[in-house]
């Protein structure tokens, strides 16, 4: 094992201590960095969305889906300022870390792909193409967790580019979604553009999709994708 290995490893193992020796039920809660907590607003933005567009979907109060498609900008906006937190307070920790992914995938995953069935995406095969989404978003920031270190470095030690799509990128997603409600292509008014196609079946069956479904295919392809190398700002 090499030296810098070992190096890693040792204080991999001296950051998880501080956690093994809290003791009492709220020690998690006194772990927290400030970051942290900016982290978490960024969860919480996501799961306001996803209320929001399930409160849409039982009332049809249009107010409720504009807030759906507020909160994730509202997210980013927590994820951006986190990493800015941490560098003035020149702390991190092992919990921030797992924190912004988890919270990156409800704001950026689940909470746009609810807001893409709630537009309309809600045939058999486009509920698989939304699910597949969710998944491929949960597998680009795993990967990103795992090669974060060994990508490329610029001289002040940022990573020069992402490898795959990031995840908040789906934002571009709930923006096409937001302007297709002000039109009224969204399920209850005038549908979703382009309609749908048949690949087996029956219409209205299982072989049913939207044909805007294949966006979401394609963001899903691309945050996964290993040859696609998008440049860190």
């Amino acid at each position: 094992m090499s030296v810098q290995r070992k190096s890693s490893m040792q204080q991999k193992a001296e950051a998880l201590q501080q956690y093994q020796d809290s003791e009492g039920h709220f020690t998690l809660v006194r772990n927290f960095r400030l970051a942290d907590l900016v982290t978490i607003m960024n969860g919480v933005c996501g799961s306001l969305s996803i209320f929001s567009s399930a409160n849409y979907l039982l009332t049809n109060d249009v107010d409720y889906l504009w807030w759906a498609l507020a909160l994730p900008l509202a997210g980013l906006m927590f994820d951006f300022f986190d990493g800015k937190v941490a560098r003035w307070r020149k702390e991190s920790s092992m919990l921030g870390q797992e924190l912004d992914s988890l919270a990156d995938l409800i704001s950026f995953g689940v909470a746009p792909a609810l807001l893409a069935f709630v537009a309309g995406l809600r045939t058999y095969l486009d509920t698989v193409i939304l699910s597949a989404f969710v998944c491929c978003g949960l597998a680009r920031l795993a990967r990103f967790n795992v090669t974060a270190a060994i990508v490329p470095k610029d001289g002040a030690g940022k990573a020069k580019y992402f490898e795959g799509l990031p995840i908040p990128s789906s934002l571009a997603l709930v923006a096409v979604l937001a302007y297709w409600t002000k039109q009224g292509w969204i399920a209850g008014r005038q549908g979703l553009p382009g309609g749908t196609f048949v690949l087996w079946g029956q219409s209205g069956g299982r072989g049913e999709v939207h044909v805007v479904s294949l966006l979401w295919v394609c963001w899903a392809a691309a945050m996964v994708s290993k040859t696609l190398r998008i440049p860190k700002i």
